[in-house]
């Protein structure tokens, strides 16, 4: 126990430096706020100095100098207002540039972790954390952590200041200021496991409400959607009750501070009423004290208040990290990757001795075994097999979405070859055309989604490749054509149809290496022949990897490897004259 509590002080140490140190221009904002604060914390002093010596001058002395001191006591005032206001607005500053700049982080980062990660995560708390986790830094940034300098940099001035006019009554604050952050530190230890919980429920709560969403059609028809409406109330109430545990520690926290800074205060206000009472303390020096008094405590009760902002930024923080240094495939090699200078004719592959497997919970799950086979240039591979046997991991290595744990992937080019993992993983797929069972097509345009396949394209290249995938015609037929926006996944396209954005895709890319990967699945007669023609074309003269289960794509193959427990069981040439 001792030892989880150890590396959980040791893991928010490690992200409250984290948070700290983000970017240069984070630390210039952060920079101008710690300026100001100091700045306000001389101002205090000198706004107490001038309101004592006023009183002192004109209510006890009967002076004549109360409206030089008035208009003293105005601009030190308005000082403080001033910068009060750039203090605030350069933490704000702040809080936004770490925003923007983890946003764009995660949103990098999981593109270079590729589906093999994402896979392995819920969209829904993937999603929470990229926005509400991040969201919730403005308040770390913007309220919690400009006020944790203005603690460190208020009580020393005005502690000075004091011991300047009362040794005595510096001694008395010095004494009394421990015993408040020590009460803020036992607070906050429970704060922080209770803030990461909240934040856990949260994103699982986020996770299963998006499930629910994309689902909803199977609940409906299964008659389990108030189950569902059952599971999601249960999973708000636990939320409930953690946010609630959470705000009872914010609360207890200002409520300490509170009750702490004002006891303090009070004991100062009665050593000094004692001894002015006796005459043993000038009135000036003892009305400056007291009024100095609040302001040591003040950033102390404020940081108590905003403990809450710190708890709760901090959870989310851990776990934007998380993602952050989750190592991306092929980021362990240390040596420089070669890039190709010029697009390929015609290249092939050879797997040798590949194996991998996926991490699981228990350890790991063999997906390939000493795997060996080769796709010549120009020819067409298929490869079949029962469900688990290795296929899609194939495509996915292939992909380099992920990397062989033991074996090679031998990359022919002619009169040259290279392992496939020593190429640029950007430039490689540039080389590539997939063609996926289930393609994924964006709430976009049309013309949009079919551009994917080669960014920046002409709107007539777009519509050529559309009707060589067979596609135009329906695309005419779409109220804006090809300025129709599909709808999330492609909701207005039937599934024959976004088979055929994804071969206008390909066919756009022009690559010569093509993934089939179950591109037939699931269509029906009239669409597979649609598909089958498109492909037939799409197939000329390229290097071909057909995943496939249906006879009418195996029999496009020149030879036939069948997988089983991720190993090749079988390795035939095609007959052609089977082709009628």
């Amino acid at each position: 126990m001792k030892k989880e509590k150890s590396a959980a002080r040791q893991k928010k140490s490690a992200v409250t430096r984290r948070l700290f140190f983000q970017g240069g221009k984070v630390r210039f904002f952060l920079g101008i706020t710690v300026t100001t604060g100091a700045l306000i914390s001389v101002l205090i002093v000198v706004q107490a100095h001038y309101l004592s010596l006023l009183i002192d001058d004109v209510f006890l002395k009967n002076g004549s100098g109360g409206w030089g001191w008035l208009l003293a006591l105005l601009l030190v005032i308005l000082a403080r207002a001033i910068l009060n206001w750039a203090g605030d607005a350069s933490a704000s500053q702040a809080a936004g540039l770490v925003k923007k700049t983890l946003r764009e982080a995660i949103f990098n980062h999981l593109l270079k972790l590729g589906p093999a990660y994402t896979r392995g995560e819920r969209s829904g708390e993937l999603t929470n954390t990229a926005m509400e986790g991040v969201e919730t830094l403005d308040a770390y940034y913007s309220q919690y952590l400009p006020q944790l300098f203005l603690t460190m940099l208020v009580p020393l001035v005005v502690v000075a200041a004091v011991f300047s006019a009362d040794v005595l009554s510096g001694i008395v604050l010095m004494v009394t200021m421990p015993v408040l952050p020590v009460f803020m530190i036992l607070i906050g230890l429970q704060a922080q496991a209770k803030s990461q919980k909240q934040f856990n429920i949260l994103s699982q709560m986020s996770a299963h409400f998006l499930d629910v969403l994309q689902g909803l059609a199977t609940l409906k028809l299964f008659g389990r959607s108030k189950h569902q409406e059952e599971t999601i109330a249960r999973v708000s109430e636990r939320y409930r009750q953690r946010t609630m545990g959470v705000l009872r520690v914010a609360f207890l926290s200002a409520l300490v501070m509170e009750i702490g800074a004002t006891l303090s205060t009070a004991i100062v206000a009665v050593e000094i009423g004692l001894r002015l009472l006796y005459g043993y303390i000038p009135f000036q020096s003892a009305f400056f004290v007291l009024l100095l008094a609040p302001e040591f405590y003040q950033p102390l009760r404020t940081v108590g208040q905003r403990f809450h902002a710190s708890t709760s930024g901090i959870a989310a923080a851990s776990r934007i990290f998380e993602i952050l240094d989750t190592p991306a495939p092929g980021e362990v090699e240390t040596e420089p990757k070669p890039t190709l200078q010029t697009p390929l004719n015609s290249i092939g592959l050879r797997f040798e001795q590949v194996s991998f497997a996926y991490p699981t919970a228990g350890g790991h799950r063999t997906a390939l075994e000493s795997v060996d086979f080769s796709i010549e240039r120009g020819r067409k591979v298929a490869l079949t097999g029962p469900s688990g046997a290795g296929k899609s991991t194939i495509a996915q290595l292939l992909l380099r979405f992920i990397q062989p744990d033991e074996g090679r992937i031998i990359l022919e080019t002619g009169e040259k070859s290279f392992l496939l993992n020593e190429m640029d993983a950007k430039a490689w797929r540039e080389l590539v055309a997939w063609v996926p069972q289930n393609p994924y097509l964006f709430n976009d345009s049309v013309i949009e989604n079919i551009r994917l396949g080669k960014p920046g394209a002409t709107e007539a290249e777009v519509i050529a490749a559309a009707k060589q995938a067979h596609a135009h015609e329906f695309i005419t037929g779409l109220p804006q054509g090809y300025a129709t926006f599909l709808g999330e996944r492609g909701a207005r396209l039937s599934g024959g149809q976004i088979q055929r954005i994804s071969l206008a895709r390909a066919f756009l890319r022009n690559a010569p290496f093509l993934v089939l990967d179950e591109a037939t699945s699931n269509l029906d007669v009239e669409n597979e022949a649609f598909i089958l023609d498109a492909l037939d074309n799409l197939m000329t003269g390229r290097t071909v990897l057909i995943i496939a289960h249906r006879a009418t794509l195996l029999e496009r193959a020149d030879r036939v490897i069948r997988l089983e427990t991720g190993r090749v069981a079988g390795d035939n040439a095609v007959k052609k004259q089977t082709l009628a």
